[in-house]
C-alpha cells in the first residue's frame, strides 16, 4: 500500500481505493484504500497535529469521500499538502485540510464524477441519479472549501477543471502556493480525463498506466502473460531481495505465453476498429480487462453498434466488474464500486444477445 507514517507525517500516494498490485514480485500500481488510511491513523493521537502529503491522479470516489471525512473528522489540526498532484477523488481528500498548500508545479483537478452502465433505460436512469447526488455531494465539499456556491462549484466540476497552485489560490481551494519544488506525478491513466495537460497524457500513454486491477490472495491478475523476456516496466520497483521473501512460485500459466509485441497488436486491432466508435468504454475493456481474442471482441463491438445477435462464448466480458474498475476515471472521480456502495446487478451479456436472437426468430 502507499501509506506512508514518517516523521509524524502521514504520505498518500497512487490510486485512491486500491492497494498494491503486483505481478511477478514487480510493483506496477501502488494505491490507498480508506481502511489503510484509517488504520494509519491509529498511530496519531486524536488531539495530534497532523500533516498529510497527498500525490495522486484519483480513483473511487466514494473511497475519496470517505478518507476526507476520516481526516477531517479527527480532533486534532489536519494541514494538508499536495506534493505532485491531486486530481479528482484525490482533490476532495484534500479539502478535509484546515489548510490546504501546493508545491511549486503542482496541480488540483476538480471535475464530475463518472461511471459505466449497461442496461435498460430504467438502469441508466438510476446511474444519473447516483452520479447527480455524487456530484452535488462533491460540490458541497468544495463549497464549503472555497466559499463559492455549490451550484458554482458544481459548474466548475461540469468543465473538469484543471489549476495551478496561484490558480488554486485564487479560486479559494488552497490557502497558500510553497516553492518547494513538485514531486513527480504519481501514476495514473490520465488519458481517461477530458481535459488533462499534454503533458500528464503523453507520460501515461508512455508509460502504459492504466487502472489498477485488483489481486486477492492465491489470485492472477487478469491481464495478458508475457514472455519470460518482457521488458520491465517502467514504472515498476523491484523488490529488495534482502528485506522482502521470496513470493511463492505461481503455477504454470494454462494459455500459451504471448509476446508484448503481440499484446499492443491485439489492444491496437481492438481499440481502433470501426466498431469501436461510439463504444469507446467497452472497447477499452474488451482491450485490457479481458483476454478475449480481438476477432471476437470486434464481433461483440459490432453487435453492440447494430443491434445484432452474436453467438455468446465464455468469454464475454463481465461488465460488473469492469464497472466496479472504473473509477473517475475516464472515476476518475470514478465512482466505481466501494466499502458503501450499493449492489450492483451482474450483467449476463450472452444471455441478452440469445435472448434477441430467440425473440427474432419467433
Amino acid at each position: 500500500m502507499a501509506v506512508i507514517v514518517e516523521d509524524g507525517q502521514l504520505t498518500l500516494t497512487g490510486y485512491v481505493g486500491e492497494s498494491t498490485l503486483e505481478i511477478d514480485g514487480w510493483v506496477i500500481f501502488d494505491g490507498f484504500t480508506h481502511a489503510e488510511v484509517v488504520a494509519a491513523l491509529g498511530e496519531f493521537g486524536p488531539d495530534e497535529d497532523l500533516v498529510v502529503h497527498i500525490n495522486s491522479g484519483g480513483g473511487v470516489a466514494t473511497e475519496g469521500t470517505a478518507i476526507r471525512s476520516a481526516l477531517a473528522d479527527r480532533e486534532g489540526r489536519t494541514d494538508v499538502v499536495i506534493d505532485g498532484i491531486a486530481a479528482s477523488a484525490a482533490s476532495l481528500i484534500a479539502m478535509a485540510g484546515d489548510t490546504v498548500s501546493m508545491s511549486l508545479g503542482s496541480l488540483l483537478m476538480i471535475h464530475d464524477p463518472s461511471g459505466f452502465t449497461w442496461g435498460t433505460v430504467e438502469d441508466h436512469e438510476k446511474t444519473i441519479k447516483g452520479l447527480n447526488s455524487l456530484g452535488n455531494t462533491y460540490a458541497r465539499v468544495y463549497a464549503r472549501k472555497s466559499g463559492k456556491s455549490d451550484a458554482d462549484c458544481r459548474a466548475i466540476m461540469r468543465v473538469e477543471t484543471w489549476f495551478t497552485p496561484e490558480e488554486a489560490v485564487a479560486a479559494g481551494f488552497v490557502d497558500r502556493a510553497i516553492d518547494d519544488a513538485a514531486e513527480a506525478v504519481a501514476a495514473f491513466p490520465y488519458q481517461h480525463y477530458a481535459h488533462a495537460p499534454r503533458d500528464l497524457v503523453a507520460m501515461a500513454k508512455s508509460n502504459n498506466w492504466r487502472p489498477p486491477v485488483p489481486v486477492t490472495a492465491g489470485s492472477k491478475p487478469n491481464v495478458p502473460t508475457l514472455a519470460k523476456e518482457k521488458e520491465t516496466p517502467t514504472m515498476a520497483q523491484k523488490p529488495n531481495a534482502a528485506a522482502t521473501p521470496a513470493p511463492p512460485a505461481a503455477p504454470a500459466p494454462s494459455a500459451t505465453a504471448v509476446s508484448a509485441d503481440q499484446v499492443k497488436a491485439r489492444i491496437k486491432a481492438i481499440t481502433e476498429d470501426d466498431a469501436a466508435q461510439g463504444h469507446e468504454a467497452l472497447a477499452k475493456h474488451l482491450a485490457f480487462d479481458t483476454d478475449m481474442p480481438a476477432e471476437e471482441a470486434v464481433a461483440a463491438l459490432k453487435a453492440a453498434a447494430s443491434d445484432a445477435p452474436v453467438k455468446p462464448t465464455e468469454d464475454v466480458p463481465d461488465a460488473a466488474s469492469y464497472q466496479a474498475r472504473r473509477s473517475a476515471a475516464s472515476d476518475l472521480a470514478q465512482p466505481a464500486p466501494g466499502p458503501q456502495a450499493k449492489p450492483k446487478a451482474a450483467i449476463n451479456t450472452g444471455g441478452i444477445y440469445a435472448a434477441r436472437r430467440n425473440a427474432k426468430e419467433v
